[in-house]
């Protein structure tokens, strides 16, 4: 598959229509005018998100015993911050046109050309930004008062490693696994929700032995790339990119990122970094408390090494939406636009909808919306033709719709619709939860073995 097959079709704007329309991702403050790179989302978003971090908790914590989950503060200690580096290496080069007065980070220019206005030459200087959010804290605004808004979460790990690591009694290897809001003041914000200030992370911090051999970066590359088709992804649409010596971070002996395909081309969505000992030796510098691990089996005192798969939830979710959207033209000429999710990330698997709005129906309708509601996220739908709301579920990825008409009042009996082929099945609705699962189950997209991962 070329890159030109990957994104024929769909635009950026389209997917960014249907975000609003539908009510996945609004406009922040869009009453008065919006607010750069701030987003809010919409009933269908949240139901998304909420699978986004369900999904990468159950494969991250829950279905392993070596992994534990904790959940620091947004606003810590500012020495916390100058123990990492942030407050003197999270930069970011910034210009200035002089032609249209935009603000742009000068390590993305290319070819001498402000992306805005297309002048050629016409910069300021470059200067140095800092990416950190500044605030106060307290009554008095002074020096003292200073604190940041976290750019990360993975510091609030890092300095709770003695205390989680001596309450769970873990030993190595083990991790120590996030979810929460992180904020950075990003020069230029584009790409709809693919860089904004206030984003939310998922992020694992995983020690291990600096001496032990088994290659533990090479593994969460695997591991993680795993989870993108347990989502469903188009395998053509992520390819793995280890970053050269002279891209590395600070802190980094060695990067791999995840990218996907998005409208644009090739975007990072995840970074998986083997950090060595740099931050458990610079936050027990600092604080002057010991953050080592004491080695049964060797009977001393060792700083472990880290490798850190850290991702945007809201990166996560415009992966999903690109690789979903499509724009199709069926068998009798007419079209539709629906969004081919996995069950597992779709806002709702199950929509019931009767066949008309009818006062003999609608108690019948009910009565299955309550069988359905409780086992599957569903929807109820009575409004408008049943061909349009079998398009409106379609447009928000709904793999299946159970239709009850008026047989079903005799028959006690139901028909579901699948989303991607459009094949109906009539069931009784006595087991129609059974069938549902069946059906939902077998759109599961299928996950590779470990072994059978090549990076």
């Amino acid at each position: 598959m070329t890159e030109a097959d990957i994104v024929e079709g769909v635009s950026l704007e389209a997917i960014v229509s249907l975000a609003k329309r539908r009510g996945f991702v609004f406009p922040s403050a869009e009453i008065y005018g919006g607010f750069a790179a701030s987003y809010d989302y919409g009933p269908l978003g949240v139901e998304m998100k909420r699978q986004i971090r369900e999904l990468w908790w159950q494969a991250m914590v829950r279905e392993r015993d070596d992994i534990v989950g904790i959940e620091s503060s947004i606003i810590t200690n500012s020495k916390v911050w100058e123990a990492s580096g942030h407050l003197d290496t999270f930069h970011d080069p910034m210009t200035d046109c002089l032609n249209c007065q935009a603000r742009l980070r000068s390590d993305q220019i290319e070819e001498n050309t402000c992306p805005e206005c297309g002048s050629v030459g016409r910069f300021t200087e470059a200067r140095e930004f800092n990416l950190m959010l500044k605030t106060n804290v307290g009554p008095v605004v002074d020096a003292s008062s200073v604190a940041y808004l976290r750019p990360e979460t993975a510091q609030g790990m890092f300095i709770n490693f003695e205390n989680v690591q001596q309450s769970t009694r873990k030993r190595l290897p083990f991790g120590i696994a996030q979810i929460g809001k992180s904020f950075r003041n990003e020069i230029t914000t584009k790409q709809f929700i693919f860089r904004t200030r206030e984003f939310e992370q998922m992020e694992m911090e995983f020690f291990c032995d600096p001496q032990d051999p088994f290659d533990w970066h090479t593994y969460w590359k695997k591991e993680r790339l795993r989870w993108y088709y347990r989502l469903g992804v188009n395998p053509d649409r992520l390819r793995l990119r280890d970053h050269n010596p002279e891209e590395l971070s600070h802190y980094s002996k060695a990067t791999s990122d995840i990218e996907v395909h998005y409208q644009w081309g090739w975007g990072e969505l995840e970074g998986i970094a083997h950090r060595g000992e740099y931050d458990l030796s610079a936050h027990a510098a600092h604080s002057g408390k010991s953050l080592s691990y004491f080695d049964p089996d060797r009977n001393e005192h060792i700083i472990p090494h880290v490798v850190e798969p850290a991702v945007g939830v809201d990166r996560v979710m415009l992966m999903l939406l690109s690789d979903a959207y499509a724009e199709e033209t069926l068998e009798n000429g007419d079209q539709r636009t629906v969004l081919h999710f996995a069950p597992d990330v779709a806002p709702a698997e199950v929509a019931v909808l009767p066949l008309s709005r009818n006062e003999k129906l609608g108690p019948t309708a009910r009565r299955v919306y309550d069988v359905v509601r409780p086992r599957f996220r569903s929807q109820y739908d009575d409004a408008q033709s049943i061909g349009r709301r079998y398009r409106r579920q379609d447009e928000i990825g709904t793999p299946l719709a159970v239709t009850v008409d008026f047989d079903t009042i005799d028959d006690d009996a139901v028909t579901i619709r699948d989303r991607d082929t459009m094949k109906q099945t009539r069931v009784s609705i006595s087991e129609l939860p059974e069938v549902l699962n069946q059906h939902l189950v077998a759109m599961r997209p299928h996950i590779p073995e470990y072994d059978e991962i090549d990076v």
